[in-house]
């Protein structure tokens, strides 16, 4: 239910925005708006005020700003001054730019305000990276408290929290540059500089699993046991709550990341292997065998003990003034935009994979996980995708407000408009491009719910 709600509520707004920007700059232009709608289809409610019919209809998957228009109808002669078409060229390029122009400005709003209020967030203190990846080639190592990064003209910038520092090795990672790293141990001590060679990552997917493959897990956590669960393998091998695991079939255990994968690799031909723990328990070490029962992950078959691994993570709070907090949204929204055009753009010519294409669905996921994590964490993924709807609807696809700016400057440039037979030609061109992309994007949601990607 919370999904669903957080989901409704964000497509509602964001919708709003962009329909409000379109009727708000068309009233200011002397064009008659005859209906405000959100959603499609049959009309549930509606409400008249002035000469604008406002209405919600059954299908809330977008909205409309319905004007007056030759094109649509016939027009009274003393309403021919307030019909669209018959606008300046500036206003109509005005009124159909200022929806996606609205939808961005509300990101920067939003990103501003999660700065106002402040988020908790993990510090970037690093769990242990990846065996042979390029984090750990690089020298990163369990407890590594990333504190700043420098750009490519060697000016330093600090990392705030660890989504702070996979936000900048991501967009370094797509730019295919290399980072540089200032490290510490985790109490400030032993600053040295870490670089890693971001160049060599194949960057066609941009989501968690890039992280990943370049080496960078989770926050760092302790490897401590959490609640055990009765009759769980944890609880049968004689575990408890509080133990601190030190040794893991007489390796060393740095950290609560890798004590989950070695858990989940306990797994011979389908079934699980025994493992010698050394826990540590009032000033005491144990030694306990402790097997694994089977579960399936999606399509993989690993181990679970039924118990809670790992320390919860250090949180601080990254919260920034009224001006800080207002350029960093500015600067955010266009690094967001920036990234999808270019992520855009390279799955256009095949070197990203069509994979980062998401729907509805997974919308609705995220929706409904980040308003469980906090208001900040909810109103940060509504400027994500009000930014992405922005940048979507500038695209210069036929059918979309980008679209219709291409054709006005067809107009500007050679002094009249598309004709009616190539309007209705990439109408429908434009029409088949946005359902292939609506497939891909679902088939991509249920892929994911179904563990296939």
């Amino acid at each position: 239910m919370i999904t669903l709600l957080a989901f409704i509520v964000t497509l509602a707004v964001l919708i709003v925005i962009h329909e409000y920007g379109h009727y708000r700059v068309a009233v200011a232009c002397g064009v008659k708006v005859l209906r405000f709608s959100v959603g499609f289809g049959r009309v549930v409610w509606t409400r008249q005020r002035g000469e604008t019919e406002f209405v919600i209809s059954a299908l809330p998957l977008g909205g409309y700003v319905r004007m007056l228009d030759e094109r649509e109808g016939p027009v009274a002669a003393h309403e021919l001054d307030r019909a669209f078409n018959r606008r300046p060229l500036l206003h109509r390029t005005a009124i159909v730019a200022a929806g996606p122009l609205a939808n961005l400005l509300l990101a920067v709003l939003l990103y501003a305000s999660a700065h106002w209020i402040g988020v908790d967030e993990p510090k970037a203190v690093l769990g242990a990276p990846a065996p042979s990846s390029l984090a750990e080639r690089a020298g990163l190592r369990a407890g590594d408290w990333v504190r700043a990064y420098a750009d490519a003209s060697g000016n330093w910038s600090e990392i705030a929290s660890i989504n702070e520092l996979r936000w900048q090795v991501t967009q370094h990672a797509l730019d295919s540059r290399p980072i540089t790293l200032s490290v510490t141990d985790a109490n400030g001590r032993g600053q040295r500089q870490v670089t890693l060679e971001l160049q060599r990552v194949d960057a066609r997917e941009v989501d968690a699993g890039l992280v990943r493959r370049i080496g960078l897990g989770g926050p760092y956590s302790e490897p401590v046991l959490g609640e055990i669960k009765a009759e769980g393998p944890a609880a049968v091998a004689g575990l408890r709550q509080g133990d601190r695991v030190v040794r893991v079939d007489d390796q060393p255990v740095v950290d609560a990341q890798q004590l989950r994968e070695r858990i989940r690799a306990a797994v011979r031909d389908g079934s699980t292997v025994p493992m010698r723990w050394s826990v540590e328990r009032s000033a005491q070490v144990l030694e306990l065998t402790v097997q694994p029962r089977v579960a399936q992950d999606g399509t993989r078959t690993v181990g679970r003990i039924d118990a809670y691994v790992g320390s919860p993570a250090v949180l601080v709070k990254v919260r920034h003034g009224p001006i800080d907090g207002l350029v960093l949204g500015a600067q955010r929204t266009w690094d967001v935009s920036w990234l999808t055009i270019k992520m855009l753009g390279r799955m256009v010519i095949g070197e990203a994979s069509i994979r980062n294409l998401s729907g509805p669905l997974t919308i609705a996921d995220y929706a409904g996980q980040t308003v469980q994590q906090g208001f900040a964490q909810y109103i940060g993924f509504l400027a994500l995708v009000s930014v992405s709807l922005g940048v979507l609807n500038l695209l210069p696809l036929p059918m979309l407000d980008g679209g219709h700016l291409m054709y006005y400057l067809f107009e500007a440039v050679t002094g009249h408009p598309v004709s009616e037979l190539w309007l209705a030609r990439l109408q429908r061109g434009g029409v088949a491009i946005l359902l292939l992309m609506m497939s891909v994007a679902l088939y991509n949601d249920v892929a994911r719910l179904l563990g296939l990607h």
